[in-house]
């Protein structure tokens, strides 16, 4: 089964008016009253009300003009500021993620290649995210465990048996320190419980000298960050692309909650004000994660 992103649904409709074209409703509204005003003044028993709404008018209309007439004065001496400068208001073109197929967000920016600044930029779920998409671009059928307790396996591997996987695939979306033997021998654990003898184990970060060994003794692959990184430049430049749009999904600087799978929030603790990850569906689920602090 194909990867299966979690997509945010139901956007909230924003204005789009701007400002000139807010002040030019309102003159067409002053201008309709103006002329109902001179309706009222050509009849006796109107007279009154068309002269009283008169006098009123002309606030709004000498408001919204003069409004006009500066906005359009600061939009000129910007212009002027601009070519004056011409370092002014650009940008490198090539960090713009649209560039990486991805759809622009108002998050942190993207990278336009593949490097372990990508792995640092995103959360946990994202990087698993990638590392089944690479398995479903060497042809493998692939289920995984979008949130939820996971048995100790993140990704199923299947190739012509829809039913039996012929591997599993554990992920740790680590930076600070490595994998350890205790880790790779809680996988094998898993992997004999399901009578799988191939079994991938993918980190961002490294691996011990000791769990080298222990994976190579025991049928597992251990890809650490720079493995995962070759393998992606093993691919096609669309394949490689398809990754990075997979890597930059949505909210993809935002944790997911591993039990309820859905986007942490931003919390403060009340002692000493940190900031952390809390779940959004705080006090049922009381998931935390800290959070990353700018290098």
């Amino acid at each position: 089964m194909a990867y299966r992103g979690n997509r945010r649904q139901g956007h909230r409709q924003k204005s789009s008016d701007t400002f000139p074209e807010r002040i030019f409703r309102v003159l067409l509204l002053t201008g309709a009253l103006w002329l109902a005003s001179e309706f009222m003044r050509s009849r006796p028993d109107l007279a009154a009300v068309g002269n009283g709404l008169r006098s009123v008018l002309w606030l709004p209309l000498t408001i919204g003009v003069g409004l006009l007439v500066l906005h359009f004065v600061f939009q000129v001496l910007a212009s002027w500021s601009s070519n004056a400068d011409p370092t002014r208001n650009t940008f490198d073109d090539r960090r713009d993620p649209l560039f990486t197929g991805a759809k622009a967000q108002a998050g942190p920016v993207t990278e336009v290649r593949w490097s372990s600044r990508v792995f640092a930029a995103i959360e946990w779920r994202r990087f698993e995210a990638v590392v089944e998409t690479l398995f479903a671009q060497e042809g493998y059928e692939t289920r995984s465990q979008l949130h939820g307790a996971d048995g100790g396996v993140d990704i199923w591997l299947y190739s012509k048996n829809p039913n039996d996987p012929v591997s599993v695939v554990q992920c740790k979306h680590w930076q600070g320190h490595p994998v350890t033997v205790k880790e790779l021998r809680e996988f094998l654990g898993v992997m004999a419980s399901h009578g799988i003898k191939r079994g991938t184990f993918a980190t961002s970060s490294r691996y011990t000298a000791d769990a080298v060994a222990f994976a190579k003794a025991n049928g597992i692959t251990a890809h650490n960050g720079n493995d995962l990184l070759r393998l992606v430049a093993q691919r096609s430049p669309e394949q490689q692309a398809r990754l990075l749009e997979v890597a930059y999904e949505g909210e993809y600087w935002k944790p997911t909650c591993v039990n309820c799978g859905v986007k942490m929030v931003e919390r403060e603790a009340r002692g000493n004000g940190s900031r952390f990850w809390g779940c959004m569906n705080y006090p049922r689920c009381k998931c935390t994660l800290p959070m990353k602090t700018a290098n």
